[in-house]
């Protein structure tokens, strides 16, 4: 055989994920590996969970990073929660909704959808029509920040809804932790998902989780098993909390650990809400550059996602050829659009490290050279 080692090349990072990796994250990546349950690591442990504490603006005990990509915070909060007796309506405007509507057909829950427009933050009245025709309901499910149309929606209203009907709530928030506004404590949110790889800026495969008392005295007092025995709460959270000696459930991915902690301290360093106006000051200047290019955003400005971008392509312009002009003449990756948008928008992303003046100037000048018409 052949094959020499891999070295990729310097892409700067502007689709819907994973984000651009800080340079001090990256050098977190490189610290020497020990054990899982080595009393330094486990104290670490700690830190982290505290970290996300801050970041999801909660004092919620059960908070810690599930070893898996956003996708299985997804179905780790679904698994945990929900059982065949359980009413859930599910909230959908794009991709990510219907990935919630798989978890809850799988489960064998029943299942009412609320049908959103794609590219429109959820409608609170819709919601509110929802839980009145179906007073059996006791969840409601919602995306925060749609990834897939950059819509943002109002969970603090949708979740003041549910608690009136009675219902605990699930929320993703992968593409809104770091980003955007989200405090759980304050909103009332049960159980909420993120993924490490979008506006915390640490390498994909991990997915922050927090569930509140009431969640998770629901899981606690479950009188069937979790489908999931790798996402089962019950048993992971012996290794996550807990004072001295931990049980073993899983060899936890160390240096990926290392990662997210150094993650959330460059957030704690920065500031939350710092944080929150840097993504909205950079998402502004680049909505400027585009109005320039002639680009319209797909989401109204009030519903609109400042950290993932969803805009038009202009007719006549080749949306492959312009992604792959991007990143073969610039090293800059932006995302194609998915499901309803396909070949109809392209997603750009300023998340995390990524939400820089640096990205956004690039970003601009490349997107004119490769509109040219002589280009397309």
């Amino acid at each position: 055989m052949t094959i020499q080692s891999f070295f990729p090349p310097q892409r700067t990072l502007m689709g819907p994920g994973p984000s651009d990796v800080s340079p001090r994250v990256l050098s977190a990546l490189a610290r020497p590996t020990i054990g899982h349950l080595d009393p330094c690591f486990i104290g670490m442990m700690d830190e982290i969970k505290e970290l996300l504490q801050y970041a999801f603006q909660t004092k919620n005990k059960f908070t810690m990073a599930v070893s898996a990509p956003g996708s299985a915070g997804m179905e780790t909060c679904f698994v945990n929660l929900l059982t065949v007796n359980d009413t859930v309506v599910v909230c959908v405007n794009g991709l990510f909704g219907l990935r919630m509507i798989e978890n809850v057909n799988r489960i064998g829950a029943k299942l009412v959808v609320v049908e959103g427009e794609w590219g429109r933050a959820v409608q609170p009245s819709a919601l509110e029509a929802a839980l009145q025709a179906n007073p059996q309901a006791n969840f409601v499910a919602f995306v925060h920040a749609e990834t897939s149309t950059g819509a943002l929606s109002d969970a603090k209203a949708l979740c003041a809804i549910a608690k009136q009907y009675d219902c605990l709530t699930i929320v993703d928030a992968v593409t809104s932790l770091g980003g955007v506004e989200l405090r759980v404590d304050e909103w009332q949110i049960d159980a909420v998902y993120s993924g490490s790889q979008k506006c915390l800026s640490c390498v994909p495969g991990l997915s922050p989780v927090s569930f509140s008392d009431k969640a998770a005295a629901v899981i606690q007092n479950r009188s069937t098993a979790v489908q999931s025995w790798f996402l089962d709460q019950t048993l992971v959270m012996g290794y996550w909390s807990g004072a001295g000696k931990r049980s073993y459930h899983h060899t936890a991915p160390v240096n990926s650990l290392y990662a997210l902690h150094e993650s959330l301290v460059i957030l704690q360093n920065e500031g939350l809400e710092n944080s929150w106006a840097r993504h909205k000051a950079m998402h502004d200047k680049l909505s400027a550059g585009l109005s320039d290019l002639g680009l319209d955003f797909i989401v109204p400005e009030s519903e609109r996602l400042p950290q993932l971008n969803a805009v038009t392509i202009p007719q006549g312009v080749d949306d492959a050829k312009v992604r792959h002009f991007l990143l073969n003449e610039y090293n800059l990756e932006i995302g194609a659009g998915l499901g309803a948008f396909a070949g109809k928008a392209w997603r750009i992303g300023l998340m995390g490290y990524a939400a820089r003046n640096e990205n956004v100037v690039l970003c601009l000048a490349a997107l004119k050279e490769a509109l040219k018409p002589e280009r397309q």
